[in-house]
């Protein structure tokens, strides 16, 4: 039995698709609140719904009973509600999960974190890292990945990326390369994973094929819908003062992930490629997919 957490987010709900396909036994954590519409979907496709939160000992216990791997993509970044934080959810939940996996007698827990050894110091940075290290300390077989910047999240309106409009926001100079990723691309990552054994006790760093410069996408974007993109950029000072000042955790970790885009995230996915039969998608692939028909 699989146990995904999260399974109504973005990466969630595609690991969980993609394992029904595959025919593997599915419990999909879900908890109170989460939309209704997905998890009735969870269910028809084949899965077994349990409701639990991280902020509940108890549940995750119950959630994790004869359970082989865990594979959680939780974060309070994208998707929170009451009593929800970094520090309730990203840090004090992950290792509650993990503890509670250790205790049940899983062997196997794959996470899904981020490139936080080269993001500034920052909340979710630090709760991060204390899950991966309660995880490698665990005793169980781990896998963490590193995604790099989440294009259906970074390259979209929520963001400044707003290609239908032809509309761009740029942190920094945009001239330093990126290593976007599809998130469905490390969803597919996460299930393959489950049965590799070159995945096994590793941290693994993911991104797309190549390393792409936030001002080369704008032109990939341009040469896709035809049209002049108009750009706002936001210089490196103003998003290092923005970090500075910023009180909130959330927030200030928010600025130290838009630091790093501007800085770079290069990840040569070399060795990786080698282990894993996935082609991430592209930045040129990707533009196509946002742009077509219009």
């Amino acid at each position: 039995m699989i146990l995904v957490a999260g399974a109504t987010g973005l990466v969630g709900r595609e690991i969980c698709r993609l394992l029904l396909e595959k025919k593997k036994p599915l419990r999909a954590m879900t908890r109170r609140g989460s939309n209704a519409a997905l998890v009735d979907d969870l269910k028809k496709r084949g899965a077994e719904v349990v409701t639990a939160d991280l902020k509940d000992r108890a549940s995750l216990d119950a959630a994790c009973r004869n359970v082989d791997t865990v594979i959680s993509t939780v974060s309070s970044t994208l998707s929170r509600q009451e009593g929800d934080s970094i520090e309730s959810v990203d840090r004090q939940g992950q290792i509650a999960l993990i503890d509670a996996a250790k205790a049940a007698g899983v062997k196997r827990f794959i996470l899904v974190s981020f490139n936080h050894e080269r993001t500034a110091k920052c909340a979710l940075a630090d709760a991060k890292s204390a899950a991966e290290q309660r995880l490698i300390k665990s005793g169980m077989e781990y896998t963490i990945f590193r995604p790099s910047f989440f294009m259906e999240v970074w390259l979209s309106p929520n963001l400044g990326f707003d290609a239908a409009n032809g509309k761009a926001t740029i942190y920094g100079d945009g001239e330093r390369p990126v290593s976007w990723i599809s998130l469905f691309d490390v969803a597919a990552f996460a299930v393959a994973s489950v049965d590799n054994p070159q995945a096994r006790n590793q941290i693994l760093g993911i991104g797309g094929p190549e390393g792409v410069s936030p001002n080369e996408i704008v032109r990939v974007f341009e040469n896709a819908t035809g049209r002049k993109f108009e750009v706002q950029r936001v210089p490196e000072a103003a998003l290092q003062a923005q970090y500075d000042s910023a009180a909130d955790p959330m927030q200030r970790s928010f600025a130290a992930l838009m630091l790093l885009c501007a800085k770079g995230d290069a990840i040569d996915m070399s060795k990786t490629a080698k282990n894993f039969s996935i082609r991430p998608k592209s930045v040129r692939e990707f533009a196509r997919s946002v742009t077509a028909g219009r």
